[in-house]
């Protein structure tokens, strides 16, 4: 009974000592600085990336109508873990909401398989073939979307270190195989020697 009890006793003391799990505002997030990158920095770069596509006026097509962009590669070379996919589902949604590019599932890293598997059922005796897509209907890309991200970490005195993040993305003409576009943008941060980055 006494085991129960300091069992029991040592229980609540545990549980009303652990912290307490919060909601975070993003828009209002007052919590801690930290070495590594947050969703507070990808959201300043995609911010700034997007603003910056936009307000040059490139991505705008001579003439009207929209350029379609596929999306390629971004490239994690940092320490961390890295969805890359995550920045690039971001830009995407601004751009789409900007009204001013159509993005394709046709092919690139955000291909939809189903676009395929729809083909497949050209022929087939268990399908209406007037429901089933046509041949050539298919619409290629006008531009390609792609980038890396990369750190560098500098040591200026004993007990404190630099951490440089460099977001950078890139819009190929898949016509012509010419850079479209590019912006890079840096994140810098100062933190204790010891303290982890990832």
């Amino acid at each position: 009974m006494k085991k129960l009890m300091l069992f029991l006793t040592l229980t609540v003391l545990i549980a009303g000592c652990a912290p307490k799990t919060v909601y975070v505002d993003p828009d209002n997030d007052t919590g801690k600085v930290v070495l590594s990158l947050d969703y507070r920095d990808f959201d300043i770069a995609i911010r700034e990336m997007t603003q910056s596509l936009l307000t040059e006026g490139k991505i705008r097509k001579p003439g009207g109508g929209k350029y379609v962009v596929t999306t390629g590669q971004v490239v994690n070379d940092t320490t961390q873990r890295i969805d890359t996919r995550q920045l690039l589902a971001s830009i995407e949604e601004e751009l789409l909401r900007s009204n001013v590019v159509d993005f394709t599932s046709s092919i690139g890293t955000t291909g939809d398989s189903m676009i395929n598997e729809a083909r497949k059922l050209r022929d087939s005796d268990e399908f209406d073939q007037g429901t089933v897509q046509a041949m050539g209907q298919l619409i290629g890309p006008d531009l390609s979307v792609s980038g890396k991200i990369f750190e560098r970490v500098v040591h200026y005195d004993n007990h404190k270190k630099q951490v440089e993040y460099y977001i950078e993305l890139i819009v190929t003409d898949l016509r012509t195989g010419l850079r479209f576009w590019q912006k890079q943008v840096r994140i810098l941060k100062r933190g204790g020697k010891k303290v982890p980055i990832w």
